[in-house]
């Protein structure tokens, strides 16, 4: 048996919003979207992709989950990201991590790295 990461979704309250901030951050593009879901990707060939599904409720908690962004040059990718409208988070990292825990505008954690090439770096 063969299985493939097809997409991974995140619940929103405003999908269309949060999708676009994240093709902005990653260079994507909008695949597909209704009132209730909208999907992302590089391109509709390429997978994986991030699903957005709207849901009532509010992010109350750390993720369990996050996104990790190996950029070539962190500091200048981590700049940018807080220009696209995401915000420095805490989650009890410490002064002498290598990386930097960002939150988009519905609050969800995610990492900028410093540069890496393989999973083992």
């Amino acid at each position: 048996m063969t299985v493939t990461w097809y997409q991974t979704v995140v619940d929103a309250h405003e999908p269309r919003e949060l999708a676009r901030f994240w093709c902005r951050v990653l260079d994507w593009q909008v695949l597909y979207e209704d009132d209730e879901e909208v999907v992302i990707g590089r391109d509709a060939a390429v997978l994986p992709g991030l699903c957005f599904i709207a849901v009532p409720e509010s992010k109350t908690v750390k993720n369990r989950l996050h996104i990790d962004l190996s950029p070539d040059d962190r500091d200048a990718e981590v700049d940018r990201i807080l220009a696209l409208g995401a915000r420095r988070a805490d989650v009890g990292q410490g002064d002498d991590v290598t990386w930097v825990t960002l939150a988009d505008p519905e609050g969800n954690e995610f990492c900028v790295l410093r540069p890496k090439k393989t999973l083992l770096d």
